[in-house]
């Protein structure tokens, strides 16, 4: 009920209207009482009296003034004395009152009744604001609501009973569920499939992405790493035909002529190439293969992998940091030719020590690569499975650590890269073993070591390929990325320049060259027939030409073939960019 009037004059006829006679409603300081209620006032004065001085009275007022003094609010709270009294209801008053236009909103409930006295902070002086503040009626205890669960837990006896419990509905659930165990199987048996809950709708998007990812990017990822190997192969076979005979012919011109004049970059370059594989080829010459291998041969199964997979981590590290090495000294090679009289003494010193670092760097890695070649060698001859366990173990180290991580296009590119080189480096280390079979082997050996030299290359070749699907899959690279890659490459054979120099392919050969030479150099000193020495001699030419010429073909095959395939292969993709444009 709200009773508005002018001033500050506050009447108090509804609240003796609705209030009994007995009910005190106490007012602020600033409020005018009226006339007819002394009767009120004597009341109570008998009754302070009659009660004892050290207990408390029967109300205690205190008013809570907010907003100054222009208008607010107080709240009357009612607190009951520690003696007993004749309120069966006691009341409160909820009023708010402003300056120039003052409204009373007075509410009863059950409750208790405060006021506080605070002096008003703003203009308007000492006026009080009295408002009740009307608190909720307590909940009934023995209510009928559900109140048998507390925090989603069962709190009574009651509540234990499963029937009574499925029986009640919660209204505060407003989703239906149903109670009978059997219709809700029938309910479950008619909706469909339940799968369907737990996975989201496929879009013909998502059915590109799961063929991409089994039969288009399997055969793009498996033909890139192919045509670099191929590459390597034919990077291989240059260091063994032509970069010995460039060098024969540089060595004759420069003897021929009786000036002499500095050698150009590429001849530098050359000189420095065949200089680091001759070091390396001779001081592999002294290592005692037979004493590593029976000291790796003597180790367990699990030590076996765990030696190669630290081995294969060192051929990585040394892969790229040989590549670095050796750009350098062609890079010096190139300043050492083109400088003048006056500075070539300081580039011959910056040559000869980029020439040491890089043989000193190839040296290492052909020593990992021979240790390498041991241990796949003694786990192909092993008969307790070492192999397998091998494969196993590497090839799915190899997933784990590549799979579930974030790569960009520019990082695929040079995994792609990486792979390329370590499944040509399988290759030399099965010629490795090959030439152990020919030397130590008895008995029908050819068929075991074919059968264990294709579980090799399959394994990798399905482990490459899992890989790199499941790599675009996380990473969300399309197929024809790696079309993409295999045009770089192409560019590259050609020698044609691009601007991204980080998506070439970085090999250097010396160090499996320095292995393969190593390793075949019994093989035909133990072919060759016991004659004098000049015969020998005779038949050693004879083989290092024969050799020589079956290289040289090769490579003349390869390189044309590389060539043919770039030249093709770049002639499509910009027919089929014409198009697509």
């Amino acid at each position: 009920m709200a009773l508005k009037s002018k001033g500050k004059q506050l009447s108090f006829e509804i609240l003796s209207s609705n209030f009994p006679d007995d009910t005190i409603v106490d007012r602020s300081n600033s409020d005018p009482l009226p006339q007819n209620n002394k009767s009120n006032r004597r009341r109570r004065k008998q009754r302070r009296k009659k009660s004892t001085p050290n207990s408390p009275s029967p109300f205690e007022f205190n008013t809570i003034f907010e907003n100054g003094g222009d208008g607010g609010v107080a709240v009357l709270e009612e607190e009951p004395s520690m003696t007993s009294h004749s309120y069966s209801a006691p009341s409160f008053v909820v009023c708010e009152m402003r300056e120039e236009s003052l409204s009373t909103v007075c509410q009863v409930s059950q409750g208790e009744l405060r006021q506080r006295n605070v002096s008003s902070g703003g203009s308007g002086g000492g006026d009080l604001i009295p408002v009740v503040e009307v608190p909720e009626p307590e909940a009934n205890s023995n209510s009928n609501s559900r109140s048998n669960l507390v925090n989603g837990k069962l709190d009574t006896a009651e509540s234990l009973d499963w029937s009574r419990f499925m029986a009640e509905e919660d209204p505060n659930y407003p989703f239906p569920v149903e109670n009978s165990p059997i219709k809700f199987f029938m309910e479950e048996m008619h909706n469909g499939n339940s799968i369907r809950s737990t996975t989201t709708r496929g879009t013909e998007k998502e059915r590109e992405r799961v063929y991409d990812t089994i039969f288009r990017l399997p055969w793009r990822c498996e033909l890139l790493i192919d045509v670099s190997f191929f590459v390597c192969l034919n990077s291989f076979l240059s260091l063994l035909t032509i970069i010995p005979m460039r060098a024969l012919v540089t060595l004759w011109r420069l003897l021929s002529k009786r000036q002499p004049k500095t050698p150009s970059a590429a001849e530098l370059s050359d000189f420095g190439c065949l200089f680091v594989l001759a070091v390396g080829v001779t001081l592999l010459g002294r290592t005692d293969i037979s004493l590593i291998y029976h000291m790796i041969r003597g180790q367990g199964i699990i030590k076996l992998y765990v030696v190669y997979n630290v081995l294969e981590i060192f051929d990585k590290l040394w892969q790229s940091f040989g590549g670095d090495v050796f750009q350098t000294l062609f890079n010096t090679a190139e300043g050492f030719a083109c400088s003048s009289p006056e500075l070539s003494r300081y580039w011959l010193e910056r040559y000869t020590i980029d020439l040491l670092l890089a043989a000193a760097a190839s040296i290492v890695h052909s020593f990992i690569l021979l240790a390498q070649a041991i241990t796949l060698s003694t786990c192909i001859v092993a008969h307790n499975n070492a192999l397998l366990a091998l494969l196993v173990s590497n090839n799915f180290a190899e997933i784990k650590s590549n799979v579930f991580k974030r790569f960009s296009k520019d990082n695929v590119h040079s995994i792609v890269y990486s792979d390329s080189i370590e499944r040509f480096h399988i290759t030399a280390f099965v010629i490795f073993v090959l030439a152990q079979n020919i030397q130590e082997a008895e008995g029908p050996w050819f068929g075991n070591f074919l059968s264990n030299a294709l579980l090799v290359y399959f394994s990798e070749m399905a482990i490459d390929v899992i890989k790199h699907s499941f790599i675009a899959k996380f990473n969300d690279i399309k197929p024809i990325v790696y079309s993409e890659f295999l045009e770089d490459l192409c560019k590259q054979t050609l020698n044609i320049q691009t601007d991204a120099e980080k998506k070439t392919l970085t090999f250097v050969p010396v160090a499996p060259a320095c292995v393969v030479i190593r390793v075949l150099t019994p093989v035909y000193a133990a072919r060759l027939p016991c004659s004098p020495l000049v015969w020998r001699l005779f038949w050693i030419l004879c083989l290092t030409m024969l050799t020589y010429v079956m290289l040289v073909s090769l490579k003349v095959m390869i390189g044309m073939g590389l060539q043919k395939h770039a030249a093709w292969y770049i002639k499509r993709c910009q027919k089929r960019k014409v198009h697509s444009d």
